[in-house]
């Protein structure tokens, strides 16, 4: 049993510090899947969860540094009951959020590990059990568990893990994460992933005397009746796939991922930083003057974004995209992408608006 506990002592505090860590990585990322649940339990459940969208990057950096100052706690020892009751609550609650998702195939990902590792529903649940037992076990073993400092280190180890945590979190929102886990991250050449790396292959669920059969070829007895199709290799698939540029003339897309492009990305102009458009207008001119096509890209309406441009005097052409996807694009809004063929050479937050010479760099000749 005291080896049990101690497995379940290391494994539980090591992942609880993992995952916030990956989370708190990207704050906005955590803050949109977190939005996605509120709406969804707003329109399920109760319409008041609306009232948690506004506070959605809070709830990110807050609960993201939970995890990782309850691993360290953990870890440490330190105030152990306390700390486990804590975990358990905690864990109860992502443990429904989890079976919710999965039950109701509402949220199709988690979010448990950020983008990093992506999990399905189920695979989110079970891993959330297999913690609740692990706690459950911890709180019965505690005996075994003695503070490895004394209380006052150990509350200065968590304070500190506190602070950082926060620290770390503010900076990503400031910035860009740390660790770009997307598919649009700096190297990746767009055009390739968003064809599938290797035919995708399928097998047919079919129904027959209320039992599900699985088939790699479709079966022709009409005695079975069709359920689904699903992929067998579903990791050989596109990692973009709904990557698209249009206006009133037609699709764009190819256009975007052909030559040196610069692209603004303006989210949502009603919640778009205008502070920074000085020095990224600036940069607009600069780059046209050396032969680098500047041009927006926005989900905002056509009347919305005239306003907006006029506003700010953002003089590029602007083509739509869809919200989502300009989301997951880049984390800042608005943002700067750098791309050459369709390949990312360079990505910053407008905090970081950079000099045409720092863009010219890193453009291959």
């Amino acid at each position: 049993m005291k080896l049990l506990s101690k497995f379940c002592w290391l494994f539980v505090g090591v992942l609880f510090i993992f995952s916030g860590l990956i989370k708190i990585n990207d704050p906005v990322g955590t803050a949109i899947k977190l939005e996605e649940y509120f709406e969804v339990f707003a329109e399920d459940i109760a319409s008041f969860f609306h009232v948690f969208k506004p506070m959605a990057l809070f709830l990110s950096i807050f609960l993201s540094a939970l995890e990782i100052v309850l691993g360290v706690a953990l870890l440490v020892r330190w105030k152990l009951k306390q700390v486990l009751v804590t975990l358990l609550l905690l864990t109860v609650f992502f443990s429904f959020l989890t079976f919710y998702s999965a039950y109701y195939n509402k949220v199709t990902d988690c979010g448990c590990f950020g983008d990093a590792i992506v999990l399905t529903p189920w695979q989110s649940f079970t891993k959330d059990i297999v913690l609740l037992v692990m706690i459950v076990v911890l709180l019965f073993t505690q005996r075994y568990l003695q503070p490895l400092t004394n209380f006052k280190t150990g509350a200065s180890v968590v304070g500190v893990a506190a602070v950082l945590s926060v620290g770390i979190g503010w900076f990503a929102y400031e910035h860009l994460p740390f660790i770009d886990f997307r598919a649009y991250k700096v190297g990746n050449h767009i055009p390739s992933l968003m064809k599938p790396s290797a035919p995708l292959r399928y097998k047919y669920v079919m129904l027959k005397d209320g039992k599900e059969l699985e088939f790699e070829e479709y079966p022709m007895d009409e005695q079975y009746k069709f359920k689904e199709m699903v992929a067998i290799n579903p990791e050989d698939g596109p990692k973009i796939t709904d990557f698209n540029v249009w206006n009133d003339e037609g699709d764009f897309t190819q256009e975007v991922l052909t030559g040196k492009k610069m692209l603004i990305v303006v989210q949502n102009v009603p919640k778009t930083n205008r502070e920074r458009f000085a020095d990224i207008n600036k940069l607009v001119a600069a780059a046209e003057q050396e032969g680098i096509t500047p041009l927006v890209l926005t989900s905002a309406s056509r009347q919305e974004f005239e306003e907006f441009r006029h506003e700010v005097n953002l003089a590029a052409p602007y083509y739509f995209g869809d919200g989502t996807v300009l989301k997951t694009m880049i984390r800042s809004n608005p943002g700067i992408m750098l791309l050459q063929d369709g390949t990312v050479k360079g990505m910053w937050h407008y905090n970081d608006t950079p000099e045409i010479g720092e863009v010219q760099e890193l453009l291959v000749k």
